[in-house]
């Protein structure tokens, strides 16, 4: 099938591995590094979509098999798409919903052809393929859609060697399975925290003619260390003139991380998941909870260096108020907070690499380190 000429990944800068570029889609066009808010069910937690691109959101992420049980892909294409019923009218992201299925431990049933899964929801028998996630997503209407692939435990080499042959297996039924010229698909490396594996995957994707390529399977329970070795194995092998997408990954120092090693796309529930907590980032990593009594008679914002709605309107004083009270404005204005750290973070170190000083700004960001990557919830 012929690359429909809208998905067009250019790559205008380099500083070291870390890259500035432009992704073209015909809902806009992606200025990368960029981090994408995550709306599970075709709506960012607590916010509208007014909220979200007035903090800078370009990019929303939704989630197949989450759509796919309720209210049902069919009735979402019925309603004009997802840009239509969501009115989202920027760039859209869907999963393939194979990291809830595979999640479900107790719930599914994997072979070659697919896997058998009951709904979180209700218990109902249903069943994704390779082909049955490709039409979910066509009927979704997203600009980049994913193929379906196994997640496997990032630990056990021998399953994780046999999740990827599937994942490969996957990978060339998707691709066969599209009829939408329209929208992109990106194919996704696994092999868990293994170099041999993940450099076999990488080279296996990367031949396969997508648009662009995901690197999946990380952020399930590795250490940093083991998640950073394995950028440094895939991000070389795979094409400089395609875009890289991390998949759930959002932390300050992860993105930081990752765009250090040529990553220019991100995604998480973190920041809205932490907001509806009562926690916050700061750009560093550091983390508040604005439950704490120190905040009680604290006059001061959020952050002092951070643009948000909420930095700029009130105080960590009014803000403790509303978690104490268990107001529904507090996991708004949080996540308002959250989200603008992150977009704006990608949003500064993309200029950094523009003018060549992608170390100097980093260094001046002084980042907290972690050891332990966050597991993000299958279902949210």
């Amino acid at each position: 099938m012929d690359t429909y000429k809208p998905f067009r990944f250019d790559l205008l800068a380099r500083d070291g591995r870390a890259r500035a570029g432009r992704f073209h889609t015909p809902h806009g066009m992606l200025e990368t590094p960029v981090f994408a808010p995550v709306g599970t069910q075709a709506t960012v937690k607590a916010l509208t979509p007014a909220q979200l691109d007035e903090l800078g959101a370009t990019l929303v992420l939704a989630n197949t098999y989450h759509l796919y049980l309720r209210p049902g892909d069919e009735l979402v294409a019925e309603m004009g798409g997802l840009h239509e019923f969501m009115r989202w009218p920027k760039p859209i992201l869907t999963d393939s919903g194979g990291f809830q299925v595979f999640s479900l431990s107790d719930r599914r049933q994997i072979d070659d052809d697919g896997v058998t899964f009951r709904s979180h929801l209700d218990g109902s028998q249903h069943r994704f393929t390779p082909e049955k996630a490709v039409a979910i997503q066509e009927n979704l209407g997203a600009d980049i859609v994913m193929v379906l692939d196994e997640c496997a435990e990032p630990h056990d080499k021998a399953y994780s060697e046999i999740a990827m042959m599937r994942t490969h297996a996957w990978a060339k039924r998707s691709m066969a399975a599209r009829t939408r010229p329209d929208q992109a698909m990106f194919g996704i490396v696994q092999g868990g925290v293994f170099p041999d594996l993940r450099a076999r995957s990488a080279e296996f994707i990367a031949a396969q003619g997508f648009e662009g390529h995901a690197i999946g399977g990380l952020s399930v329970g590795e250490s940093k260390q083991e998640m950073y070795a394995m950028l440094d194995v895939v991000n070389p092998i795979l094409p400089a003139d395609k875009l890289r997408y991390l998949m759930g990954v959002g932390t300050p120092e992860d993105i930081v991380e990752g765009v250090r090693r040529g990553v220019d796309l991100f995604d998480c529930v973190l920041p809205t998941r932490l907001g509806r907590n009562n926690a916050v980032f700061l750009r560093s990593g550091a983390r508040l909870n604005l439950k704490n009594a120190e905040f009680t008679r604290d006059d001061r914002p959020l952050d002092p260096a951070c643009a948000c709605y909420t930095c700029r309107t009130f105080s960590r004083a009014y803000l403790r108020h509303l978690a104490q009270a268990k107001e529904m404005l507090a996991a708004t204005l949080f996540s308002i907070h959250n989200l603008h750290t992150l977009v704006h973070l990608a949003k500064d170190l993309r200029a950094a690499v523009l003018r060549g000083e992608f170390e100097a700004y980093v260094a001046g960001l002084d980042i907290q380190p972690g050891n332990q990557t966050e597991t993000s919830p299958a279902i949210e």
